[in-house]
């Protein structure tokens, strides 16, 4: 249990970090910025492992999460 509430803390400070990066109005509340932020912290992980920079079953570092979740709230913006 306290494994994915740290997950879902992670996932928000990764979230709000990205919104602050990003120019302009972000839409979305403090859930989906905390859902961003988790599916950037994969994402990043997804990319990192792509590159070579993380073996498998290693999780992404901080700014490679952050750099996933920039990415989702652009494409999230582009979408919406």
């Amino acid at each position: 249990m306290l494994h994915m509430i740290g997950h879902a803390l992670f996932g928000l400070l990764v979230g709000i970090i990205a919104r602050m990066v990003i120019p302009g109005r972000q839409p979305g509340g403090i859930v989906l910025t905390a859902i961003i932020g988790m599916a950037g912290g994969w994402l990043g992980g997804y990319i990192g492992k792509a590159l070579g920079w993380y073996k498998e079953g290693q999780a992404a570092g901080f700014l490679m999460s952050v750099a996933g979740a920039i990415i989702l709230y652009l494409l999230f913006r582009m979408v919406f």
